[in-house]
């Protein structure tokens, strides 16, 4: 078919756009923009197919910028093609407040479909993306009626190449087959530290091959159109692999400093950029410029893109008269509700019933609800038997070719991989048909961490089973047992953490978490049994925190989470019988949850008046915040059986007891005494 000089106008025009928006800025990375523009061009204008008037169409392609520095090459796109991007937000790069910030992030641009800028995250997202597209297509595909043929586009470059988390994806991504996903790799042998020869001289052609990945070789990107077509349509071609497209090019491709680190991460200076747009033949003295025919060559590719959504409405209307209940299912997954009266199917407990691990409680949520919630997926990270995290009749999610699973399957098997887990499932949920959980030990969501952030910045609803919760896991020790864990993960903002006592808690969990559709959460569960508790319900769990036990007498309130709170309705008994104290007990199974709860609630959980003491297993930081004194593990842990490891730190009913007395003493005097959760109504005046 050829280019015309309009193509290469069109180039140069998304050149010109990250040049001017980094320097008007004083901020961003130019070189990644100017040298990809020719890969980005012929992928967006002769691949991809989407609706710039409507970014949410089902069908639409994924396209993932993992070197998401480069930001200014998609957020150049996006306004030339017409979404509702305007130069103006252009002219805002990395501003306060606007749409195009320094990285991309999918709840604030139209047409951004994950989160990206921690190197590698996007490359695994991508995948995430991919797998559910393959997962979709198993459901509601059906003969005459091919609703979800996407493909998954994503850039990559030496940095993802270099994060671990690309490698852990990169190999799911080849096991799994999915020939729905093309990554295009900038190999334009630049990091910030300069020439990658310092660090990275690996042949990442035949990794990736080792991978089983079908892998291409473009050595001219910087002119080689045609080349660059053709290989994305060869691999198109490929169904039952994914794709990896290196793409040698030059890094602020018309620069003085093209080839180099000096590019990568700074605006050109004005005598550069006075030579580039006098190079691609741009009045030096203008910024901001699109040429009329850029716009009119991007807008018709558009318009085609309307027209095939509207080809698709059109199918789906007959979809919907032959096969109405998955019509329905479909669109109900779209709007992100649940299914009607899901929640009749949680799992209800009464004190009488019988000890169990919240970890088995997580398990028999699961097995009551995943018929009621057919777009919850589970998975685990190599730890299925551990995690409890599968039902009885649950079907892989594997290539069909290996005999053990379906594309429609709704069990991940992730792998020793739990940080592309995480990210994958951030991918998985950015689709818009699926609700991922998966699950690890808490201490290894640590290797996760940086996509969990992502998870909570780009308001995924993702669900994170994080099993031996503390030193209850015992004989596995401290390696394995978390300390600073929660403290970590309920530090992170728009980040539920659940820490469940029993099992209407465990519901209660659930119930939030898959009802906040902004908000991802992490449930940390048990190893050993836990009793039903008298005053647990999920109607008091949902609000986060609540009195388990009330004493109108009481001279502390002991607050706790997860097994210490049995612990210290234990420690009521002890008290009251041997040193004649009376004392009152909160569960806070979530502080997210509870924060959220009026003042009103919150106090009357938490009261003037009377000292708190906050018991948990685990770092005491934090818990400053509804606690006078507290009593925690601020030391790594011990191996042994999980009793005599409880009792070499003190956590009995006789060491609670211990550290209650001494807090009502310490705090006698202190009158009149205000409740701890005061001082954070007092910071945020």
């Amino acid at each position: 078919m050829g280019y015309s000089k309009t193509d290469e106008l069109a180039i140069n025009t998304i050149r010109t756009l990250a040049i001017d928006a980094t320097f008007a800025a004083n901020s961003g990375h130019p070189g990644a923009p100017m040298g990809m523009a020719p890969v980005a061009h012929v992928l967006f204008n002769k691949f991809m197919t989407f609706n710039p008037k409507n970014p949410d169409w089902a069908n639409r392609d994924r396209f993932v910028l993992s070197n998401g520095h480069g930001c200014m090459l998609h957020y150049a796109l996006l306004h030339l093609f017409g979404y509702a991007l305007s130069m103006d937000d252009i002219k805002h790069f990395r501003q306060v407040d606007s749409i195009c910030p320094g990285h991309p992030e999918a709840h604030d641009t139209p047409g951004i479909e994950v989160t990206t800028g921690p190197l590698g995250q996007g490359f695994a997202n991508a995948v995430g993306l991919a797998c559910a597209q393959a997962h979709s297509a198993g459901v509601f595909n059906k003969p005459g009626f091919e609703l979800f043929t996407n493909h998954t586009f994503m850039f990559f470059g030496d940095g993802c190449a270099m994060e671990g988390i690309a490698s852990e994806a990169a190999s799911t991504a080849g096991h799994l087959q999915l020939g729905n996903l093309i990554a295009i790799y900038d190999d334009n042998h630049i990091s910030i530290d300069g020439d990658t020869k310092c660090a990275f001289t690996e042949d990442v052609s035949k990794r990736f091959e080792a991978y089983g990945w079908h892998v291409q070789w473009v050595k001219d990107g910087d002119h080689d159109l045609q080349g660059i077509e053709d290989a994305i349509q060869k691999a198109k071609e490929v169904t039952d692999k994914p794709s990896m497209i290196r793409l040698t090019t030059t890094i602020g491709f018309g620069s003085k400093l093209q080839g180099t680190g000096g590019v990568h991460g700074n605006p050109l200076k004005e005598d550069d950029i006075k030579q580039v747009k006098e190079k691609f033949g741009f009045d030096p003295a203008k910024t901001f410029v699109v040429p009329e025919e850029v716009y009119d060559m991007y807008h018709k590719h558009a318009s085609e893109g309307a027209a095939a959504e509207q080809e698709w409405d059109s199918m789906f209307e007959k979809y919907a008269s032959e096969h109405k209940d998955l019509a329905a299912d479909l669109k109900r997954r779209l709007s992100r509700k649940l299914p009607e009266g899901w929640q009749e199917k949680l799992p209800v407990y009464k004190p009488s019933d019988k000890a169990i691990a919240s970890r088995k409680l997580s398990e028999s949520v699961l097995e009551a609800i995943h018929e009621a919630v057919p777009e919850l997926l589970s998975g685990s990270a190599d730890l299925t038997g551990s995690n409890n995290t599968r039902w009885k009749n649950a079907v892989d999610f594997q290539p069909p070719s290996l005999g053990i699973g379906e594309w429609s399957g709704r069990y991940f098997r992730y792998g020793v991989r739990e940080h592309a887990m995480a990210a994958i499932m951030n991918g998985l949920s950015a689709y818009g048909t699926v609700i991922p959980a998966g699950g690890t030990f808490l201490n290894f969501v640590s290797y996760a961490a940086g996509a969990v952030r992502l998870s909570a910045l780009s308001h995924q609803r993702v669900i994170y089973i994080a099993t031996h919760d503390s030193i209850g896991l015992g004989e596995d020790g401290p390696t394995h047992q978390p300390i600073e864990t929660l403290a970590h993960f309920r530090a992170l903002p728009n980040f539920m953490v659940w820490r469940p006592a029993d099992g209407n808690e465990t519901s209660a969990a659930y119930y939030v978490a898959l009802t906040s559709t902004g908000t991802p959460s992490l449930l940390a569960l048990t190893r050993q049994n836990l009793p039903q508790l008298e005053g647990s319900t999920i109607e008091n769990g949902i609000k986060g925190g609540y009195v388990a036990l009330e004493d109108k007498e009481a001279q502390i309130t002991l607050v706790s989470t997860g097994s210490e709170v049995s612990l210290c309705l234990e420690a009521v008994k002890y008290l009251k019988d041997e040193k004649n104290v009376a004392a009152r007990v909160v569960s806070l199974p979530c502080f997210e949850v509870f924060d959220a709860q009026d003042k009103e609630y919150r106090l009357k959980c938490i009261p003037d008046g009377i000292p708190a003491l906050s018991v948990e297993v685990m770092s005491t930081m934090g818990w400053e915040k509804y606690s006078h004194e507290q009593f925690g593990l601020n030391r790594f842990g011990a191996s042994g059986p999980y009793k005599d490891v409880y009792k070499k730190f003190e956590f009995t009913p006789e060491g609670i007891a211990k550290r209650a007395v001494a807090t009502i003493d310490f705090y006698k005097e202190v009158k009149p005494l205000r409740s701890p959760l005061q001082r954070a109504f007092l910071q945020l005046i």
